[in-house]
């Protein structure tokens, strides 16, 4: 049994927010970085299917050279190998994601064979797009079930259980391979021994250059499939009547705005016995005390 986990780095949550001063980035240099909640179950989900029936278990990311960080926290939970598709650091959509991840599952199954389950979290923290999953499932043309709160590995097959918009539940059945999305939820991740993250620093870490969203070498916008970004012979960035007008074409970016922060405001009602009557005044009027 060969499983793949794909996983995103992602700002912690409650971390404050700045934004560079052009307005179109977020600035990270005072964040904190982690995998999304989502994927670390898809992280425990890989470990425990693998310590079940046997086999070997991957990460992959694309990302920043930072984001081997995160690759040695899965690898320090259980996961046996990893893979970065290092890039600049500028932010990839979702076409282009899903085309580089599809491209490098390609040649990692033709090294090493194929993967029987890839496993993605049901979306990411940070953009919450809710789709490279899904479109790595159609480049690769493999079955895809998303939003499990149940798996189960059997001979040729997984089970997958999800919850129903009325209650209830439902259940698929998907011949292998398959792709499956999690949520958090369908497990409880547990905590990176000591020994486990020794072993993680040991080893080797994949790394695979793709550069920016546009340039790099593996499946990454313009040299996907048809459909990936600037690549499709339809909407193509650069043709078409706006091209010919001198409109812009393609995406355009706009400016990133934080919104307004609520503000707190501290009453003091006074001090000791002295406060009591200001204490009751308060609860009659919150309604939580009879007058």
């Amino acid at each position: 049994m060969r499983v793949l986990v794909c996983v995103k780095r992602v700002p912690q949550t409650g971390g404050r927010i700045v934004l560079t001063a052009d307005g179109q980035e977020i600035d990270t240099k005072f964040l904190g970085f982690t995998i999304s909640p989502h994927e670390e179950c898809g992280i425990e989900e890989a470990v425990r299917i693998i310590e079940a029936g046997g086999g070997e278990s991957t990460v992959l990311t694309l990302g920043a050279s930072a984001a081997e960080e995160q690759l040695r926290d899965a690898m320090a939970l259980g996961i046996d190998r990893a893979v970065l598709l290092e890039t600049d650091g500028s932010e990839w959509d979702p076409v282009s994601t899903a085309a580089a991840i599809a491209d490098t599952i390609r040649a990692q199954e033709a090294a090493g064979g194929t993967f029987d389950l890839v496993i993605f979290g049901n979306e990411s923290a940070d953009s919450g797009g809710f789709q490279v999953g899904i479109r790595v499932a159609v480049a690769l043309g493999r079955p895809v079930v998303n939003g499990l709160k149940g798996l189960t590995v059997g001979s040729g097959s997984v089970t997958a259980r999800r919850e129903a918009p009325g209650g209830g539940w439902e259940t698929y059945e998907l011949p292998l391979p398959a792709i499956v999305g999690v949520k958090e939820g369908i497990n409880l991740p547990r905590y990176p021994s000591v020994p486990g993250r020794l072993r993680a620093k040991k080893k080797e870490v994949e790394r695979i250059p793709v550069g920016a969203a546009g340039s790099g070498p593996v499946g990454a916008a313009g040299s996907g499939p048809v459909g990936a970004a600037g690549s499709g012979p339809v909407g193509a960035a650069g043709s078409g009547p706006a091209a010919s007008s001198g409109l812009p074409v393609g995406p355009i970016k706009a400016l990133l705005r934080l919104p307004e922060e609520s503000g707190s405001q501290v009453e003091i009602l006074g001090r000791g016995a002295e406060a009591a009557p200001a204490v009751v005044d308060l609860l009659q009027k919150l309604g939580l005390v009879a007058r």
